[in-house]
C-alpha cells in the first residue's frame, strides 16, 4: 500500500493506442447515463409494484439495496474481465444482458422473477467503467480528466430525471412502461455502441485476477485517488440520509419544496462536472483534486459558520452545501484520471475495482454517520458530519498530490 515507484505506477502510454480512432463521446456519454437510469427510475413505482406482486414493501425494496450490490460486484469483475477479453465485447455483453434483464422485469410474474431479473439489470453498470477505459487509452492525458467531466454530466442528470420520468410512465400506463423503456433504451445503446465503439485494448495480460487486484492494492497512488473518492461519496450520502431529517419540519414536510433545495446539490455536480469537462486540462490532475476539496470543505465550513451565528434559514444550509456537489463533480473526473494512470494494462481492472471500493467504502462513511443521526438533526451536527468526510477526502487529495510530486521527480 505504500508502494510508490515508477514500476508499480506506470502512466498509461497513449502512443500504444495513438491510432485508434476515440468513441464518439456523444456514444460514450449516452452509455454512461444509461448505467445511471436505472438505480431510482423505478423508485415511484415501488408500491405498485408490491400491490401487482401482492409482496411485502421490504421485499420490494430489495430492487434498489441489491441493485446497488449487485452494481458493486459487476464493477469489480467487468473491468478486469475487459483487460482480458477487450472493452468492446464487454460492453457489448453487458447491453445485451440489460436488454433481456429489462424485459424480463416487464414480464415478471412474481417478486422472485422480478429481483432475480433486477439484479441482472445491473450489468450495464460495466458500460461506465468502459467509457473511462476507453476515454484513457484513446485520449491525451492532459484532455482525459476533461472528458471525464462530460461523461460525469450524463451520470449526473440521469438519476435526476428518472424518478420523475419513471413516475410520469407509472401514472400513464403502469410500473411495467419503465422497463420496456429501459429495454427500448438498450437496443439503442446495442446499435450505437456496434456502429462507433472501436477496440481500444492493446494489453490483454493473461494473469490471475487476484493478482491483478493485489497490484493495484498495493499502489498508495490507487489507494490515495480512490479514498478520496469515496470520502467524497460518503460526503454526499450523508447529505441526502440527514437532510431530510433536519429540513422536512422547517418547509412544512413539503416533499416538493425540500425536492426543490436538495436538488441543488445534483446541480452543483453537473456544474463541477461541466467546469471539469472545459477546464480541468489546463491543470494537473492532483491540483484538479484539491482545489476541488478545498471548495467542498471551505462551502460546509461556512454553511458551519452561519449555522452558529444563528442562521436558521434552510438557504443558509442548502447553498453552503451545494459546494458538495460542485466539489464532487470536480472530484470524479480528477480522481477517476488519476486511478486509470496507474497501470496501463490493468486500466480496466482499477477502474472497476476503484468504483466498487469508492461505492462501499461511501456507504461505509455513510452508515457511521447515521449512527448520530435521529431525527429531529442539528444542523451543526449534520454540517459537522459532513465536513469530517470532505476533510478525510481532502487529506486524500493531499496525499495524492505529494505521492505524484514525489513519482515525477
Amino acid at each position: 500500500m505504500t508502494s510508490t515507484s515508477p514500476a508499480s505506477n506506470a502512466p498509461i502510454n497513449f502512443t500504444e493506442n495513438a491510432k485508434i480512432k476515440p468513441p464518439p463521446i456523444a456514444i460514450l456519454i449516452f452509455l454512461t447515463a444509461l448505467a445511471a437510469l436505472p438505480v431510482n427510475m423505478m423508485l415511484p413505482s415501488l408500491p405498485n409494484i408490491a400491490a401487482a406482486f401482492k409482496a411485502d414493501f421490504a421485499l420490494v425494496n430489495l430492487s434498489v439495496a441489491g441493485y446497488a450490490i449487485a452494481t458493486a460486484l459487476i464493477e469489480l469483475i467487468a473491468g478486469a474481465v475487459s483487460d482480458r477479453y477487450g472493452r468492446r465485447p464487454v460492453a457489448l455483453a453487458s447491453i445485451c444482458i440489460f436488454i433481456v434483464a429489462s424485459i424480463g422485469c416487464a414480464l415478471a410474474t412474481n417478486i422472485g422473477v422480478f429481483l432475480m431479473f433486477r439484479a441482472m439489470q445491473a450489468s450495464i453498470a460495466a458500460c461506465f467503467s468502459i467509457a473511462l477505459v476507453m476515454i484513457k487509452e484513446t485520449t491525451r492525458e492532459g484532455r482525459a480528466a476533461s472528458r471525464f467531466g462530460y461523461l460525469a454530466m450524463g451520470w449526473a442528470i440521469a438519476p435526476m430525471l428518472g424518478p420523475s420520468l419513471g413516475g410520469i410512465l407509472d401514472q400513464a400506463f403502469g410500473w411495467r412502461a419503465s422497463f420496456i423503456l429501459f429495454a427500448m433504451l438498450g437496443a439503442v445503446g446495442l446499435g450505437l455502441s456496434a456502429w462507433g465503439l472501436p477496440e481500444t485494448a492493446s494489453v490483454r495480460p493473461h494473469r490471475n485476477h487476484l493478482e491483478a487486484y493485489g497490484q493495484l492494492l498495493g499502489s498508495a497512488r490507487f489507494w490515495a485517488y480512490t479514498l478520496c473518492m469515496a470520502a467524497s461519496m460518503g460526503t454526499l450520502y450523508i447529505f441526502f440520509g440527514g437532510a431530510p431529517l433536519a429540513f422536512g419540519p422547517s418547509v412544512g414536510r413539503s416533499s416538493a419544496t425540500l425536492g426543490m433545495y436538495m436538488g441543488m446539490v445534483p446541480f452543483g455536480f453537473i456544474l463541477g462536472s461541466y467546469l471539469a469537462g472545459r477546464y480541468a486540462f489546463h491543470n494537473g490532475t492532483a491540483t484538479t483534486l484539491v482545489f476541488a476539496r478545498l471548495i467542498t470543505c471551505m462551502g460546509l465550513a461556512a454553511g458551519l459558520a452561519l449555522s452558529l451565528a444563528g442562521a436558521a434559514h434552510s438557504v443558509a444550509f442548502f447553498i453552503p452545501c451545494m459546494f458538495v456537489g460542485v466539489g464532487n463533480g470536480l472530484t470524479m473526473p480528477a480522481a477517476n484520471a488519476g486511478v486509470l494512470s496507474i497501470r496501463a494494462e490493468l486500466a480496466g481492472t482499477a477502474a472497476g475495482l476503484a468504483a466498487a471500493i469508492a461505492l462501499g467504502g461511501g456507504a461505509l462513511i455513510a452508515s457511521v454517520a447515521g449512527l448520530f443521526l435521529s431525527e429531529p438533526v442539528s444542523v451543526q451536527l449534520l454540517l459537522g458530519l459532513m465536513l469530517a468526510s470532505a476533510s478525510l477526502a481532502l487529506v486524500a487529495a493531499l496525499y495524492a498530490a505529494l505521492i505524484d510530486r514525489v513519482w515525477a521527480r
